[in-house]
């Protein structure tokens, strides 16, 4: 798998965002919905990487920065086929790798709270998120989940990420 700096402009990844768009909003009330559209993905505190094998696009991950410590993953998703083959987690070891090396002392993320979003907080929990209060601005709600994890940039963070190559 191949992780890629994207700028927004392909058409599959257009597509791709517009369908993890559409699936956020048919599991969550329209208020509830946080995920960023291509416009809010492009602005310039956010970094954008997709997920490709042979040409195949198979996912996208965001890295916000929140402040000079603490980062916000944004716009996960894996295209449905690809789904079960471990593109999510090399995505989250991705933007985990990006978060240390930015220095940034935690981690955080907000994603669905409804029966739709296990597989998601089953991964995060994989990588040592645990919930937490909402941070950033995001108010407590009943359909959203509020995860973090705290990364020590001198070391790494626990449980320790898989070294792993990446290109960018």
């Amino acid at each position: 798998m191949e992780i890629r700096a994207d700028d927004l402009t392909g058409d599959k990844i257009q597509e791709l965002l517009s369908r993890h768009l559409h699936t956020c909003a048919q599991h969550s009330p329209p208020e509830c919905v946080f995920a960023l559209d291509l416009d809010g993905l492009r602005a310039p505190e956010l970094s954008f990487w997709s997920v490709w094998q042979q040409g195949i696009l198979l996912g996208c991950g965001a890295l916000k920065e929140l402040a000079p410590d603490h980062g916000e993953i944004k716009s996960m998703h894996t295209c449905q086929q690809q789904r079960g083959k471990g593109v999510a987690s090399v995505m989250v070891e991705f933007i985990i790798s990006e978060a240390l090396k930015r220095n940034y002392r935690r981690l955080s993320l907000e994603t669905g709270s409804m029966a739709a979003f296990a597989p998601a907080h089953k991964l995060y929990q994989k990588f040592g998120f645990y919930e937490c209060p909402p941070f950033a601005g995001y108010k407590a709600d009943p359909h959203s989940l509020f995860m973090t994890l705290t990364l020590n940039p001198a070391g790494n963070c626990q449980p320790v990420v898989n070294a792993r190559s990446f290109y960018v």
